[in-house]
C-alpha cells in the first residue's frame, strides 16, 4: 500500500514537471490569476490542518545567560554582533543661508555641539567660505549624541568645470578644516514642459531650473519673440546638463539640444563645438569641457548669430524702437533704441565682437559703453550703474561690459540700448534677427552629422515624455 502511494505521487511529481517545461507562459498567467483574485482565491482553500482548538499547549521556561566577554563565537557572529554595537550615525543635508550664524546652522542639521560652534565661529576658512553665504550645498554627519563629527560645504562659484568643497572633521585635539578644488562631473537630463501662462511658469512646474529657461530662451531668439509670441498650449523639451560634486548636483550647465514647438512650428537646435585637441583646454583637469561652440538646427544652419537678440538674459522690453512721450522732457520725441527694464546691477553684455569706443560719462546717458563693430556698427549701452571695460579694450560677444543702473537722464534703473551703422539709428531687434550666421567648418560636418542622430533620438523620447504628460 506504502508503496502504491509513493508510485501515484511520483506520476503526478512528473505529470507537473512536464506541464511546468510545455506551458511555462500558461501556467504563470494561472497564478496570476490565482493570485489577483484576492478573497475570492481565498476561501476557495480547503483547511485540511487540525482543529487548533483541540491541540494541547504546554509552557517551556528556560534560562538564557548572556554571552560573557570571554565566550567564543564564530567569525560570523561576531560580524553580527559588531554591527549591533557600532556607534549610530546620522547625516543630514541643508542649503546655507545669507544669515547663517554657527549656531543656527549647526541647529537646523540638528546637532547640538558648542565644541563644534566654537571651532566655526573661530576658523577662517569657515568664516570666509561658509557662514553667511547663500545656497552652499552642507551635509553633516553626527553620532548618536548629536555631536558633530564631519560637515562639508560645496559650491561652484565660477564657470571653469570646477567646485569648492571645504571640510570640517572632528579629530582626537578637536576639529580641523580643509578646502579643496576639485573638477565638476557633468550628467544629462531630459524634460519637457507646455506653455499654460509664461516660460518661467512651465519650467518650475516641470522642476526645470531657471538658467536653462533662460539659455532656451537665448537660442531660439531669433527665431520666436519670448516677449510676445508665446501661445498657451507651446511646448518643448529639452536635453541639458546638471554639474555636480561628489554626486551632488550644484549647478545647472548647458543646454545640449531643444526642440521648442510655438503657434505649431517645431524649432530644433543642438549645442556643437569643435573638439579640443590641444593647448590649455585640452590640459584642463575638469571633466566639463567649456570651450566656445554654438547652436544649430539638426540640418546644420547656425543658430548663432554676428549680434546677440539683446544686451540682457532674457528680460523685459520697457521701451522699443518707436515715437513715445519722454518721461523727463515731457514732449513726444522718437526713442532711438530699446529700454530693458531690470534691476540695479544685473550684468550687460555685448551682443558682438568688437572693440571698447568709449567708456565713461556722457551727458544724459549718465555712464555710457559705445562698442565699435565691424561695417561700421556700433552699439550703445547707456545709464549703467558700474562700467567693467576701458577705451580700447577688445571684445567678444556675450562679454560683461557692465551693470544696469540710472546713471544720467533715467526714472528708474534700466538699460538704455542702441544700433547705429553709420551714425544711423537703427532697431537693434531687427538687426539681430538680420544679422549673417556663423556656420560650422566643413572639416567637421561629419562628426556634426552624428551627433544630430543622437538629438534626433533624444527629441523622440522627449514627445513620447510630452504625449504621456498630456494624457
Amino acid at each position: 500500500m506504502k508503496s502504491g502511494l509513493v508510485q501515484i505521487a511520483n506520476h503526478w511529481v512528473s505529470t507537473a514537471s512536464t506541464l511546468v517545461q510545455s506551458h511555462p507562459k500558461r501556467l504563470v498567467a494561472t497564478i496570476a490569476a490565482l493570485l489577483l483574485c484576492g478573497t475570492g482565491a481565498t476561501f476557495a482553500v480547503a483547511n485540511l490542518g487540525p482543529d487548533a482548538s483541540n491541540i494541547p499547549q504546554r509552557q517551556v521556561v528556560e534560562t538564557v545567560s548572556a554571552l560573557g566577554a570571554n565566550t567564543e563565537v564564530s567569525d560570523a557572529g561576531a560580524s553580527v554582533m559588531q554591527g549591533q554595537n557600532a556607534a549610530m550615525r546620522l547625516y543630514r543635508s541643508d542649503i546655507a543661508r545669507a544669515n547663517d550664524t554657527a549656531e543656527s546652522l549647526l541647529k537646523r542639521m540638528g546637532i547640538v555641539d558648542p565644541q563644534a560652534a566654537a571651532f566655526l565661529r573661530s576658523d577662517p576658512k569657515v568664516f570666509q567660505n561658509l557662514l553667511g553665504r547663500v545656497g552652499r550645498n552642507v551635509t553633516a554627519e553626527s553620532g548618536e549624541h548629536n555631536e558633530l563629527l564631519k560637515l562639508s560645504a560645496r559650491w561652484s562659484p565660477e564657470d571653469d568645470g570646477m567646485f569648492k568643497r571645504l571640510s570640517i572633521e572632528k579629530i582626537s585635539s578637536g576639529f580641523t578644516s580643509k578646502l579643496e578644488v576639485l573638477p565638476l562631473s557633468a550628467s544629462s537630463r531630459l524634460a519637457s514642459a507646455t506653455i499654460n501662462s509664461s516660460l518661467f511658469a512651465a519650467t518650475d512646474e516641470a522642476r526645470i531650473p531657471d538658467q536653462i529657461a533662460i539659455q532656451v530662451a537665448e537660442i531660439f531668439s531669433g527665431d520666436i519673440d519670448f516677449h510676445r509670441a508665446l501661445r498657451k498650449g507651446d511646448h518643448f523639451s529639452v536635453v541639458y546638463e546638471t554639474l555636480e560634486g561628489d554626486g551632488e548636483p550644484l549647478r545647472a550647465g548647458r543646454v545640449l539640444s531643444a526642440e521648442f514647438v510655438n503657434a505649431g512650428k517645431a524649432h530644433q537646435a543642438m549645442w556643437f563645438q569643435e573638439p579640443v585637441t590641444s593647448g590649455a583646454a585640452a590640459a584642463s583637469t575638469a571633466s566639463h569641457n567649456l570651450t566656445k561652440g554654438a547652436y544649430y538646427t539638426l540640418s546644420g544652419e547656425s543658430l548663432r548669430r554676428a549680434y546677440l537678440a539683446s544686451p540682457l538674459e532674457f528680460s523685459r522690453v520697457t521701451s522699443g524702437f518707436q515715437m513715445r512721450f519722454h518721461p523727463i522732457l515731457q514732449t513726444w520725441k522718437a526713442h532711438l533704441g530699446v529700454d530693458y527694464g531690470a534691476a540695479t546691477g544685473t550684468p550687460v553684455r555685448t551682443v558682438g565682437d568688437g572693440v571698447v569706443e568709449f567708456a565713461g560719462v556722457q551727458n544724459g546717458f549718465g555712464n555710457v559703453v559705445i562698442i565699435q563693430h565691424h561695417n561700421q556698427h556700433e552699439t550703445v549701452y547707456a545709464h549703467l550703474s558700474k562700467i567693467n571695460v576701458q577705451r580700447g579694450q577688445a571684445v567678444a560677444q556675450g562679454q560683461n561690459l557692465g551693470l544696469v543702473g540710472a546713471t544720467g537722464w533715467a526714472t528708474g534703473p534700466h538699460l538704455h540700448f542702441e544700433f547705429r551703422i553709420n551714425g544711423v539709428h537703427h532697431d537693434p531687434m531687427t538687426i539681430a534677427r538680420e544679422s549673417e550666421a556663423i556656420p560650422v567648418a566643413a572639416a567637421y560636418k561629419p562628426l556634426f552629422n552624428a551627433a544630430a542622430a543622437q538629438v534626433r533620438a533624444q527629441f523622440a523620447a522627449g514627445a513620447h515624455m510630452q504625449l504621456g504628460s498630456i494624457e
